[in-house]
């Protein structure tokens, strides 16, 4: 079975929200200080890719990031969490992509790798949360797909899969190839890679990739498509007013503070 897995490098979503910027004029995040991760749902679906080489026995993983060249932190990341092999197809430029845009290019690639039998992509990003990628890429390589799977097992017919749900979790099977996407659950918790493999992961050969090897315009795919448009991007201002009430004993500062509640009780009724 051939596996292919989809990352993504975002900024680190642990980064304290003092230090996070944003660039209002190209409406997008300004990375700063901030360190770059792998997005957890994409690891996600790579430690379940890595669960289900372990039960089938003969499954190969390739990891498929399309970023800037520090994505390759993220690509050898999973070569030492022991995916097979790791593939960057490298974006020129600061502006992130639309998720249309995404799914064309990370399904031309797989087409240039010669198909899967198994597609995992996380089912959102930690940085737009826009959970459009998996879909968008299953159309463009015309496979059925499957979301919030957290689960998958080898089945008579191919596989079977357990997906969260509103109710609960549903069980179903469905033949390869297909396109799922992997929400988590206790199963799938990354795995800390070992020390020997991180060490291994910088030896491996890492397959780069340009716009121009997969038949596509750099120029149009920088342009995006126009699938949606961010109009406006600010950060919340939340504003705080401390007021202090006023006592000669603490009998007198908590009459005065029970006054103070009761008049803004009022004000909001």
């Amino acid at each position: 079975m051939k596996i292919i897995v989809c990352l993504k490098q975002i900024l680190d979503p642990d980064l304290p929200a003092r230090d996070f910027r944003i660039d209002a004029a190209k409406r997008e995040a300004v990375r700063g200080s901030a360190n770059l991760v792998t997005n957890i749902f994409c690891e996600n679906a790579l430690e379940t890719a890595l669960k289900l080489r372990e039960k089938s026995g003969d499954a190969t993983i390739t990891a498929l990031c399309y970023g800037g060249s520090e994505a390759e932190d993220s690509v050898r990341k999973a070569l030492a969490m022991t995916a097979n092999e790791g593939v960057l197809v490298e974006r020129e430029g600061g502006s992130n992509p639309d998720a249309a845009t995404v799914a064309r290019v990370l399904a031309a690639a797989i087409r240039k790798l010669g198909g899967a039998d198994l597609v995992l992509v996380g089912r959102e990003s930690g940085d737009w949360g826009v959970g459009q990628t998996g879909g968008l890429l299953a159309g463009e390589l015309g496979l059925p797909s499957l979301a919030f799977v957290d689960t998958i097992d080898v089945a008579a017919n191919g596989l079977r899969l357990r997906r969260q749900s509103d109710a609960g979790f549903e069980v179903a099977e469905a033949p390869t190839p297909i396109l799922l996407t992997i929400t988590n659950n206790e199963q799938n918790v990354p795995r800390i890679p070992k020390t020997r493999d991180v060490m291994m992961s910088y030896r491996k050969p890492l397959q780069k990739l340009t716009l121009a090897d997969l038949g596509l315009d750099d120029e149009a795919v920088r342009s995006g498509n126009g699938a949606y448009e961010v109009v406006e991007l600010a950060v919340p201002v939340k504003e705080v007013r401390c007021e202090l009430v006023e006592g000669d004993t603490l009998e007198a500062r908590v009459d005065a503070l029970a006054r103070k509640i009761a008049t803004v009780v009022n004000g909001l009724g």
